[in-house]
């Protein structure tokens, strides 16, 4: 299977299982709720997940531990940022696009659990090009 389509396919799970997740939930909770049962649902459905993965940064060759976390990264391949906000700005797209940068992954997910329906608290950030910081690509999935 090419890279492009299980990238798709653990993406469309991902959602799926956001959906059950904020069907039963509903908004108005804090995001780590969301983050737990999220992780749980996932599980559920046979998919890795590490819940919040330390990111050290890397400068000038050096490792540094500044204390950031990813919330969720799926098969080790798709980082879910996820937020209880109300409404997703610029700034959280910057802020999965650096995670994907810093961790060299290409797609990302922000879920945004505070809204009435989930697909208007969703987006799809790829990383096309790792080494650029003006590489993203969003879509609403």
């Amino acid at each position: 299977m090419e890279e492009k389509d299980k990238l798709d396919q653990i993406t469309r799970r991902i959602i799926g299982a956001a959906i059950e997740v904020h069907k039963a939930l509903g908004p108005g909770l804090l995001e780590s709720a969301y983050e737990v049962c999220l992780a749980f649902e996932l599980h559920q459905i046979g998919l890795k997940v590490e819940v919040q993965k330390p990111l050290p940064v890397v400068y000038k060759d050096v490792k540094l531990d500044c204390g950031y976390r990813l919330d969720l990264v799926v098969e080790d391949a798709v980082i879910v940022e996820i937020k209880a906000v109300d409404h997703l700005s610029p700034i959280h797209d910057a802020q999965l696009l650096s995670y994907l940068r810093l961790s060299h992954k290409r797609v990302g997910l922000l879920l945004n659990f505070h809204v009435r329906v989930l697909k208007d608290g969703l987006k799809r950030i790829v990383n096309e090009f790792p080494d650029s910081a003006f590489s993203a690509t969003s879509a609403v999935s």
